[in-house]
């Protein structure tokens, strides 16, 4: 047990130094992906069945090809047409491809939870679309999204240990290249295990505490 928490020590600071990786990949992935996530729900109920088409193309194939998939496609697919990226690069392209998918899909089903009453009430205040989206739509979807949204980044957190595929120096890769220096694999991955669930599970119970304050609200 000694030695295993001597190993943690002396280890903590190189995987603290990637779980921040970890975390800004999901931060900027999330500034980039939640407002991609909103033009494509936007367009998924546009008038334009282009617009609809492409909004549904790109919907579809973030939320149908697995996140590693996007992953390597980016990182090792796209130098095949002369278009280089860094890893860290290739994982926010995947990660905010992915959340921007997925997150459409929370926003449009806020969007929708709006009552068509209140959308009738704004075009009779004289409000264009754009107006009674921005002033009266957006804010009360986001608030029923906004439990969902937060979830997902939490889970966006946990797969970034995905991104030591593409040699991203995150968590995941630190615990690997611990474990394979020292042959001590249980320790390494335990000590990431640890760090995932020291942020995570309060994440998630914060999460899941929102959820109810905003239902009590809403009665």
């Amino acid at each position: 047990m000694n030695e295993v928490l001597l190993s943690w020590i002396e280890w903590f600071p190189e995987f603290i130094s990637g779980f921040l990786i970890s975390l800004e990949v999901t931060v900027i992935s999330l500034i980039i992906g939640i407002p991609g996530g909103l033009v494509a729900a936007l367009g998924l109920s546009a008038k334009s069945r282009m617009l609809r088409g492409l909004s549904a193309l790109f919907v579809e194939l973030g939320r149908g090809a697995p996140l590693l998939i996007l992953l390597q496609l980016i990182y090792y697919g796209l130098p095949t047409m002369k278009i280089m990226l860094t890893s860290f690069s290739a994982a926010l392209v995947a990660f905010a491809w992915c959340t921007a998918a997925y997150t459409s899909e929370y926003i449009r089903a806020g969007i929708n939870s709006v009552s068509a009453g209140q959308q009738e009430a704004t075009h009779v205040l004289g409000l264009n679309r754009f107006d009674s989206l921005i002033i009266v739509i957006l804010p009360q979807a986001l608030k029923v999204a906004l439990p969902s949204l937060l979830g997902f980044g939490v889970v966006m957190l946990q797969s970034t240990s995905l991104c030591f595929t593409i040699a991203l120096p995150e968590l995941a890769t630190k615990a690997s290249e611990a474990g394979s220096m020292t042959f001590k694999y249980m320790s390494a991955l335990s000590l990431a295990a640890v760090i995932y669930i020291a942020v995570c599970a309060p994440a998630s119970l914060l999460v899941g505490k929102l959820e109810k304050m905003l239902s009590k609200h809403e009665r």
